[in-house]
């Protein structure tokens, strides 16, 4: 597993999202944001994460489609289930995944964070294909953007508390931070 020279992860499926911009300092990446999603809510597979992020999302599909269809959302990253890593934008870019945020007194977490999307629930437990993939490609990203180190890892949740709840109570930190060692 590598980041080539236009920072996008090998191997992974890339599906260019146009929900990013420059960041204001590429060279200022500092923060690892985990997320969680399913869509339809609670289901898991098909192309639909994949067709929000890409602006693709047909808001006559599900009753659920019509409320968010219209949002300019993305991630660098997608695990899905399997394991199956997606990467929508490149990691010196801006995704929009983290919205109104703050990590230590720093708002606006976007412009210095990657956010990697777990297909998962606040509620269902992770796979063991995930954790392996989310240790692997933390490994990577800390090797490869070496200002984020282990206490600069962390979730949605606790960059956006009260508005934010994921990755979740199913999200097992203590797993995932041991396998980092």
């Amino acid at each position: 597993m590598y980041i080539d020279a236009a920072h996008w992860l090998h191997p992974a499926e890339h599906i260019p999202s146009p929900f990013h911009n420059q960041r204001d300092d590429p060279a200022d990446i500092s923060l690892l944001v985990v997320h969680n999603i399913s869509l339809p809510p609670n289901q898991f597979g098909g192309p639909y994460i994949e067709q929000l992020f890409t602006g693709k999302l047909d808001p006559n599909v599900h009753p659920y489609f019509a409320e968010i269809h219209h949002l300019q959302v993305s991630s660098h990253l997608l695990i899905r289930r399997d394991g199956e890593v997606i990467q929508f934008v490149p990691f010196d870019k801006r995704a929009w995944h983290a919205g109104v945020s703050e990590f230590e007194g720093r708002d606006k977490c976007n412009d210095y964070s990657i956010g990697i999307e777990l297909e998962g629930t606040d509620f269902h437990q992770f796979t063991d294909e995930q954790y392996l993939k989310l240790t692997q490609i933390t490994q990577l990203l800390t090797k490869h953007y070496p200002a984020i180190t282990f206490d600069r890892i962390t979730g949605h949740q606790f960059i956006a508390p009260g508005r934010k709840t994921d990755p979740g109570v199913c999200f097992d930190w203590f797993r995932y931070f041991s396998q980092l060692k």
